[in-house]
């Protein structure tokens, strides 16, 4: 990989990809999206800024947490467009996402527990099973898997309402 002069400002679409790991057409979706932007030479060549690098990071993290594109959008378009964004400006939106990030990884952590012994493959020849809905009796509750959905701000060490009476039931060949 070659290494960015220092004083070089504006990158081609090229150094970008080659420095950030992005390839070029994910670059050129990212710009169609409204993520990054460019700006065209009289070749009409884009040139991207040095702080496209950072957005290009943050968004192949955001990504990777599991944050939709229209969200990762909506917080890129609160940076300043004038200068590089600083330590505070990336606080301040990465706060944003605090609780969505916390809901996650309970819902991450909860899927772990839940399914140790089960894949959800629908064989239905264990014990217990968290997927299991006798006569839809959670349907109730709203659509989806009931027992394995965590809701903000719910208690999430204990299951609440019909989801907690009966996430022990036992499976049986009648129960899907």
């Amino acid at each position: 990989m070659s290494r960015l002069e220092f004083r070089v400002h504006e990158l081609t679409v090229g150094q970008l990809a080659e420095r950030s790991g992005v390839a070029v057409s994910a670059l050129h979706f990212y710009e169609s999206k409204g993520l990054i932007s460019s700006r065209r030479t009289a070749g009409n060549q884009r040139r991207f800024t040095r702080d496209t690098l950072r957005r290009v990071a943050f968004i192949k993290v955001a990504q990777r947490v599991g944050i939709p594109l229209d969200r990762i959008r909506e917080a890129l378009a609160t940076l300043p467009e004038e200068r590089t964004p600083t330590v505070e400006d990336w606080a301040r939106l990465s706060e944003t996402w605090r609780a969505e990030l916390d809901d996650r990884i309970a819902q991450l952590e909860k899927l772990r527990d839940d399914l140790t012994d089960c894949i959800g493959c629908g064989c239905l020849s264990i014990k217990t099973c968290a997927l299991a809905n006798p006569y839809d009796r959670l349907g109730d509750e709203g659509p989806g898997p009931r027992r394995l959905l965590v809701e903000r701000h719910r208690d999430r060490a204990k299951p609440s309402g019909k989801a907690a009476a009966t996430s022990t039931t036992p499976c049986t060949p009648n129960c899907p």
